[in-house]
């Protein structure tokens, strides 16, 4: 996405007129990229566990994945969520917005591949 579409998205009216609030859209976006970061988990593990691993590694990686990647997405969250409420609608903010939102939507869709493949790794040389 260039810069005058980044630009244009952040200054375009809401319902209600509103510009887009910062701290409402990380937030939104963290709670998708869990739904999303579990769903992808839950897959992952389970066609690990069909794919002929009889270890318990994968259910441990579900579980821990699934709790670990709570304060991740907290981590993003906080750090948008204690913006002013100036800040929250302020036009510089859009490149760190657009970071920040890459950052959370690769670790939601990469990570659970990733760390399968690791604890399946783990489990093969078991």
């Amino acid at each position: 996405m260039n810069d005058a579409v980044s630009h244009a998205e952040a200054s375009s009216p809401r319902a209600g007129g509103h510009a887009r609030d910062w701290r409402k859209s990380m937030s939104d976006h963290v709670a998708y990229a869990l739904l999303v970061y579990t769903g992808l988990q839950i897959f992952v593990t389970v066609n690990a566990i069909k794919g002929g691993s009889h270890s318990m590694l994968p259910y441990l990686a579900l579980v821990v994945l699934v709790a670990g990647i709570i304060p991740a997405c907290r981590w993003f969250e906080k750090r948008w969520v204690n913006l002013s409420d100036e800040q929250a609608v302020d036009l510089a903010y859009v490149a760190a917005f657009r970071h920040d939102r890459l950052m959370l939507w690769a670790l939601a869709i990469g990570l659970p591949f990733a760390l399968t493949a690791l604890f399946m790794a783990i489990g093969a040389l078991l």
